[in-house]
Protein backbone atom coordinates (compact mmCIF):
# COMPACT_ATOMS: atom_id res chain seq x y z
CA UNK A 1 0.00 0.00 0.00
CA UNK A 2 1.17 3.32 -0.88
CA UNK A 3 -0.76 5.96 1.00
CA UNK A 4 -3.34 5.33 3.32
CA UNK A 5 -5.82 7.53 4.87
CA UNK A 6 -7.11 6.38 8.57
CA UNK A 7 -10.15 7.81 9.82
CA UNK A 8 -8.81 11.44 8.35
CA UNK A 9 -10.87 14.34 9.92
CA UNK A 10 -10.06 18.58 9.49
CA UNK A 11 -11.56 21.44 10.55
CA UNK A 12 -11.50 25.02 8.71
CA UNK A 13 -12.31 27.14 11.73
CA UNK A 14 -14.92 25.62 13.31
CA UNK A 15 -15.98 24.29 10.51
CA UNK A 16 -15.47 20.51 9.94
CA UNK A 17 -14.43 19.52 6.33
CA UNK A 18 -13.20 16.08 6.55
CA UNK A 19 -15.58 13.72 9.24
CA UNK A 20 -13.45 10.57 9.20
CA UNK A 21 -11.74 9.83 5.87
CA UNK A 22 -10.06 6.68 5.14
CA UNK A 23 -9.00 5.58 1.59
CA UNK A 24 -5.68 3.90 0.17
CA UNK A 25 -4.37 4.05 -2.95
CA UNK A 26 -2.05 0.84 -4.28
CA UNK A 27 1.13 0.83 -6.06
CA UNK A 28 0.69 1.58 -9.62
CA UNK A 29 -3.30 2.49 -9.41
CA UNK A 30 -5.52 5.18 -10.66
CA UNK A 31 -7.40 6.34 -8.21
CA UNK A 32 -10.08 8.62 -8.13
CA UNK A 33 -12.05 10.99 -5.82
CA UNK A 34 -15.84 12.30 -7.38
CA UNK A 35 -18.31 14.45 -5.52
CA UNK A 36 -20.17 17.88 -5.74
CA UNK A 37 -18.64 21.22 -5.19
CA UNK A 38 -17.92 21.73 -1.92
CA UNK A 39 -17.67 17.82 -1.03
CA UNK A 40 -13.77 17.83 0.22
CA UNK A 41 -12.14 16.25 -2.29
CA UNK A 42 -9.77 19.36 -2.97
CA UNK A 43 -9.54 19.34 1.09
CA UNK A 44 -8.77 15.89 1.17
CA UNK A 45 -6.15 16.59 -1.64
CA UNK A 46 -4.38 19.05 0.46
CA UNK A 47 -4.37 17.17 3.66
CA UNK A 48 -2.46 14.84 2.12
CA UNK A 49 0.66 17.09 0.62
CA UNK A 50 0.78 18.35 3.96
CA UNK A 51 -1.10 21.95 2.95
CA UNK A 52 -3.87 21.64 5.49
CA UNK A 53 -3.05 20.05 8.90
CA UNK A 54 -5.03 17.34 9.94
CA UNK A 55 -7.16 17.20 13.64
CA UNK A 56 -7.85 13.56 13.87
CA UNK A 57 -6.44 10.10 12.20
CA UNK A 58 -3.43 9.64 10.70
CA UNK A 59 -1.97 9.67 7.06
CA UNK A 60 0.40 7.03 6.21
CA UNK A 61 2.72 6.98 2.75
CA UNK A 62 5.06 4.38 1.97
CA UNK A 63 4.63 2.62 5.14
CA UNK A 64 5.66 5.91 7.13
CA UNK A 65 3.33 8.16 9.40
CA UNK A 66 3.53 11.97 7.43
CA UNK A 67 0.30 13.23 9.02
CA UNK A 68 2.95 15.98 11.15
CA UNK A 69 5.53 16.39 8.40
CA UNK A 70 5.93 19.43 6.88
CA UNK A 71 4.84 19.85 3.13
CA UNK A 72 8.20 20.29 1.25
CA UNK A 73 9.50 16.87 3.17
CA UNK A 74 6.80 14.83 1.51
CA UNK A 75 7.64 16.01 -1.64
CA UNK A 76 11.13 14.64 -0.83
CA UNK A 77 9.36 11.63 0.10
CA UNK A 78 7.75 11.51 -3.03
CA UNK A 79 4.49 12.71 -3.20
CA UNK A 80 3.93 15.71 -6.31
CA UNK A 81 1.05 17.45 -6.58
CA UNK A 82 -0.55 19.86 -9.40
CA UNK A 83 -2.93 21.62 -7.54
CA UNK A 84 -6.26 23.20 -8.61
CA UNK A 85 -5.79 26.24 -10.53
CA UNK A 86 -2.56 25.48 -11.77
CA UNK A 87 -0.89 27.81 -9.78
CA UNK A 88 1.84 29.05 -12.27
CA UNK A 89 4.21 31.39 -12.04
CA UNK A 90 2.93 33.97 -14.17
CA UNK A 91 5.78 35.88 -15.09
CA UNK A 92 8.28 32.78 -15.50
CA UNK A 93 9.03 30.91 -18.64
CA UNK A 94 7.97 27.32 -19.68
CA UNK A 95 10.51 25.77 -18.60
CA UNK A 96 11.43 27.81 -15.73
CA UNK A 97 7.98 26.92 -14.19
CA UNK A 98 9.55 23.49 -15.02
CA UNK A 99 12.10 23.82 -13.34
CA UNK A 100 10.46 24.42 -10.09
CA UNK A 101 9.12 21.59 -9.64
CA UNK A 102 12.54 20.06 -9.42
CA UNK A 103 13.68 22.45 -6.58
CA UNK A 104 14.29 19.80 -3.84
CA UNK A 105 16.02 17.90 -5.87
CA UNK A 106 20.26 17.85 -6.72
CA UNK A 107 20.46 15.11 -9.27
CA UNK A 108 21.26 17.10 -12.16
CA UNK A 109 21.29 14.07 -15.11
CA UNK A 110 17.76 12.90 -14.03
CA UNK A 111 16.73 16.64 -13.60
CA UNK A 112 17.83 17.01 -17.53
CA UNK A 113 16.04 13.33 -18.40
CA UNK A 114 13.00 14.48 -16.74
CA UNK A 115 12.58 17.51 -18.21
CA UNK A 116 12.69 15.72 -21.62
CA UNK A 117 10.22 13.17 -20.09
CA UNK A 118 7.60 15.91 -19.90
CA UNK A 119 8.42 18.05 -23.44
CA UNK A 120 7.72 14.14 -24.93
CA UNK A 121 4.72 13.97 -23.12
CA UNK A 122 3.44 17.62 -23.83
CA UNK A 123 5.30 18.33 -27.02
CA UNK A 124 3.29 21.96 -27.13
CA UNK A 125 5.22 22.89 -24.31
CA UNK A 126 8.99 22.08 -26.20
CA UNK A 127 7.62 25.16 -28.79
CA UNK A 128 7.17 27.29 -25.85
CA UNK A 129 9.40 26.96 -23.62
CA UNK A 130 10.88 30.58 -23.43
CA UNK A 131 6.87 31.55 -23.38
CA UNK A 132 6.01 33.21 -20.35
CA UNK A 133 3.82 31.18 -18.02
CA UNK A 134 0.79 33.69 -17.89
CA UNK A 135 0.48 33.83 -21.73
CA UNK A 136 -0.15 30.32 -22.23
CA UNK A 137 -3.86 29.02 -23.63
CA UNK A 138 -5.55 27.34 -20.72
CA UNK A 139 -4.86 23.61 -21.45
CA UNK A 140 -0.97 24.39 -22.26
CA UNK A 141 -0.94 26.01 -18.53
CA UNK A 142 -2.22 22.93 -17.24
CA UNK A 143 0.36 20.84 -19.07
CA UNK A 144 2.73 23.13 -16.99
CA UNK A 145 0.99 22.52 -13.98
CA UNK A 146 0.91 18.16 -14.79
CA UNK A 147 4.65 18.66 -15.80
CA UNK A 148 5.93 20.40 -12.82
CA UNK A 149 4.28 17.62 -10.53
CA UNK A 150 6.57 14.90 -12.33
CA UNK A 151 9.76 16.67 -11.92
CA UNK A 152 9.45 16.57 -8.78
CA UNK A 153 9.91 12.29 -10.03
CA UNK A 154 7.09 11.60 -7.53
CA UNK A 155 5.74 8.03 -6.56
CA UNK A 156 2.56 9.64 -6.18
CA UNK A 157 1.07 12.18 -8.35
CA UNK A 158 -1.84 14.06 -7.12
CA UNK A 159 -4.38 15.34 -9.64
CA UNK A 160 -6.50 18.20 -8.71
CA UNK A 161 -9.12 19.25 -11.71
CA UNK A 162 -7.30 18.93 -14.23
CA UNK A 163 -9.71 19.18 -16.90
CA UNK A 164 -11.05 22.63 -15.34
CA UNK A 165 -12.13 25.31 -17.50
CA UNK A 166 -10.58 23.20 -20.70
CA UNK A 167 -12.31 22.57 -24.24
CA UNK A 168 -13.88 18.48 -24.89
CA UNK A 169 -10.84 18.23 -27.33
CA UNK A 170 -8.53 19.00 -24.82
CA UNK A 171 -10.26 17.49 -21.86
CA UNK A 172 -9.55 13.89 -24.00
CA UNK A 173 -5.88 14.76 -24.75
CA UNK A 174 -5.20 15.52 -20.37
CA UNK A 175 -6.81 12.81 -19.69
CA UNK A 176 -4.54 10.03 -22.38
CA UNK A 177 -1.83 11.91 -20.87
CA UNK A 178 -2.83 11.10 -17.59
CA UNK A 179 -3.40 7.13 -18.66
CA UNK A 180 -0.06 7.82 -20.18
CA UNK A 181 1.84 8.83 -17.39
CA UNK A 182 0.16 6.00 -15.29
CA UNK A 183 1.65 3.19 -17.80
CA UNK A 184 4.96 4.64 -17.43
CA UNK A 185 4.96 3.91 -13.82
CA UNK A 186 3.39 6.61 -11.80
CA UNK A 187 0.72 5.83 -9.09
CA UNK A 188 -2.07 8.53 -9.20
CA UNK A 189 -4.69 9.91 -7.12
CA UNK A 190 -7.16 11.95 -9.05
CA UNK A 191 -9.68 14.54 -8.24
CA UNK A 192 -12.32 15.54 -10.78
CA UNK A 193 -15.74 16.60 -11.52
CA UNK A 194 -15.47 15.41 -15.03
CA UNK A 195 -16.55 11.82 -13.14
CA UNK A 196 -17.49 10.49 -16.37
CA UNK A 197 -13.77 10.59 -17.53
CA UNK A 198 -12.17 9.79 -14.28
CA UNK A 199 -14.10 6.71 -13.40
CA UNK A 200 -13.21 5.22 -17.26
CA UNK A 201 -9.83 5.67 -16.26
CA UNK A 202 -9.84 4.76 -12.90
CA UNK A 203 -8.94 1.66 -10.87
CA UNK A 204 -10.89 2.14 -8.22
CA UNK A 205 -12.64 5.39 -7.03
CA UNK A 206 -14.21 6.85 -3.96
CA UNK A 207 -17.51 8.91 -3.43
CA UNK A 208 -17.59 12.05 -1.24
CA UNK A 209 -20.46 14.06 0.01
CA UNK A 210 -20.12 16.96 2.30
CA UNK A 211 -16.85 15.18 3.87
CA UNK A 212 -17.54 11.92 4.25
CA UNK A 213 -17.32 8.82 1.78
CA UNK A 214 -20.72 7.66 0.86
CA UNK A 215 -19.67 5.07 -2.04
CA UNK A 216 -15.94 3.22 -2.95
CA UNK A 217 -16.25 0.45 -5.72
CA UNK A 218 -13.99 -0.42 -9.15
CA UNK A 219 -14.08 2.78 -12.05
CA UNK A 220 -16.29 0.59 -13.51
CA UNK A 221 -18.70 0.12 -11.04
CA UNK A 222 -19.52 2.98 -10.17
CA UNK A 223 -19.58 4.23 -13.70
CA UNK A 224 -22.19 1.85 -14.36
CA UNK A 225 -24.14 2.76 -11.01
CA UNK A 226 -27.07 4.29 -11.07
CA UNK A 227 -26.78 6.08 -8.01
CA UNK A 228 -23.50 7.47 -9.13
CA UNK A 229 -24.70 8.03 -12.97
CA UNK A 230 -28.13 10.34 -11.71
CA UNK A 231 -26.02 12.08 -9.30
CA UNK A 232 -22.77 12.86 -11.22
CA UNK A 233 -22.86 11.64 -14.81
CA UNK A 234 -26.27 13.96 -15.53
CA UNK A 235 -28.10 10.13 -16.51
CA UNK A 236 -31.58 10.03 -15.11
Amino acid sequence: MLLELDNVSLLYGRIQALHGISLTVDEGEVVALIGANGAGKTTTMRAISGLRPIHGGAIRFNGEDISRLRSDLRVVRGIGQSPEGRGLFPGMTVRENLEMGAYTRRDVAGIREDMERVLNLFPRLRERIKQPGGTLSGGEQQMVAVGRALMTRPKLLLLDEPSMGLAPMLIQQIFSIITEINQQGTTILLVEQNAQQALSRAHRAYVLETGRIVKTGSGADLLHDPAVAEAYLGVA
